[in-house]
């Protein structure tokens, strides 16, 4: 270990404020929380199709199996309003500070 390399580093890591940090950690989150929004969109599709095959299959089993893929589906779709929200609160706290 070199003590001048280790007395750069700490010069250069304090020379940051503590706000730009907090704006950079919370940018950064906003863009991680969009990556949420991609999950329910891939699980509505998949629970979609797999409600429509089995409408195929068994005819008449078409109304309940509608419900249930409209109540699965609004679920899924909470969870990707939910991770939306976050995403703009955490964007928005970001830019403000």
């Amino acid at each position: 270990m070199d003590p001048q390399l280790i007395a750069q580093a700490q010069s250069i890591a304090t020379g940051v404020d503590s706000a730009t940090l907090i704006k950079a950690a919370s940018l950064i989150g906003s863009g991680i929380a969009v990556v949420g929004v991609f999950g329910p969109g891939i699980g509505i599709g998949v629970a979609g199709s797999r409600a429509l095959e089995g409408m195929a299959r068994q005819p008449e089993m078409a109304g309940k199996l509608l419900a249930n893929a409209i109540i699965i589906a609004a679920l899924m779709e909470a969870l990707g309003l939910l991770a939306f929200v976050i995403a703009i609160m955490l964007y928005q706290f970001g830019t403000k500070v």
